[in-house]
């Protein structure tokens, strides 16, 4: 069956993910030539404090057992790296998802597996890191990898290539801030420039995302503001699923590393913005529908990040307080 071509559009009826994979290939044959024009190769190796390294009890005689203070890493930094690496060591799942969402063929194909190449680094990279500075508990660090990956993961957007695009243009980002976060938070300019580098990966993804989701846009606007809605309303982090996340993600909106207020201003927005999202006109009933109610959502959000930084900023008023009491 014919397929409209991109700069007239098509009828919502008329696309399926199959279709819309086929009509967003050369997109996404530009963005990957570009992706690989810019994205730099560099060595996990060279990020990791080797000479701070020593044995682990076990095998070796001279082990020495893990103690918190044997790390100058925060304890907020502690937390958020373990959140932040356990995310990506379901790398697996993730590559079988998009794989089979996306295809292993052509520039859909070759993008999956560079992408994969790239996020497989950052596991190692982080992992690296933790256990020769001994940030964490290494037994409890593999204890948790083990039921996190054990457990498996299923995206929420499985159901739709749109609404998957849609998602990892934010989520890409989310990882970027929470990276750059964590580095800032960390207390070791070493951990900071480790995340520093990751960070640039992630932000090149949402890039080449974004401009995908831009693309699906043009081609079928109603559509893909429909999906744009679904998933910043009913938005989560891929790392939900792991033991201890709810505390876990407290602790570490308190520590600012990831919050509403961040979620907001520096994830959601950006992406929207740069879109113009809210902005786009000649939608169809359901397209309409949709951006207003992304309208109406956002609102309440900032609503809901403005009492969180209330009580934020009052919270830190009354540490200070005590620390000078």
């Amino acid at each position: 069956m014919t397929i409209t071509s991109p700069h007239l559009g098509s009828p919502s009826s008329a696309w399926t993910d199959a279709r819309l994979l086929y009509a967003l290939e050369e997109v996404v044959e530009t963005e990957l030539n570009r992706h690989l024009k810019v994205a730099k190769d560099w060595m996990p190796h060279e990020y990791v404090p080797w000479s701070d390294a020593r044995n682990f009890p076990g095998l070796f005689e001279d082990g020495e057992a893990w103690e918190k203070e044997q790390s100058k890493v925060t304890e907020i930094g502690r937390i958020a790296l373990v959140v932040n690496l356990l995310t990506e060591d379901n790398l697996p799942s993730y590559h079988h998802e998009i794989a089979s969402l996306f295809g292993r063929d052509g520039a859909w194909g070759t993008w999956v597996h560079r992408w994969t190449a790239e996020e497989g680094r950052h596991g190692i990279v982080m992992r690296d890191y933790l256990l020769a500075s001994r940030a964490v508990d290494p037994d409890k660090l593999e204890a948790f990898r083990m039921a996190h990956m054990s457990e498996g993961f299923e995206s929420d957007n499985r159901h739709s290539m749109l609404h998957s695009v849609a998602y990892v243009a934010f989520q890409e980002l989310a990882t970027r801030v929470s990276h750059r976060n964590t580095g800032h938070q960390s207390g070791d300019p070493v951990c900071d420039r480790m995340l520093a580098r990751i960070a640039t990966d992630e932000n090149l993804h949402m890039v080449f995302y974004r401009n995908l989701l831009k693309a699906a846009f043009e081609l079928a606007p109603d559509l893909t503001m429909q999906a744009v809605r679904d998933v910043i309303v009913n938005f989560r982090m891929p790392g939900h699923g792991m033991p201890g996340f709810e505390r876990a993600a407290a602790q570490m909106a308190i520590g600012e590393v990831y919050n509403m207020r961040i979620h907001h201003d520096d994830v959601l927005q950006p992406v929207l913005r740069h879109l113009k999202v809210m902005e786009i006109d000649g939608l169809g009933p359901e397209g309409l529908k949709a951006q207003e109610e992304l309208g109406m959502f956002m609102g309440g959000l900032d609503a809901e990040a403005l009492k969180f930084d209330e009580k934020l900023a009052a919270r830190k008023a009354r540490m200070a307080a005590r620390a000078k009491a």
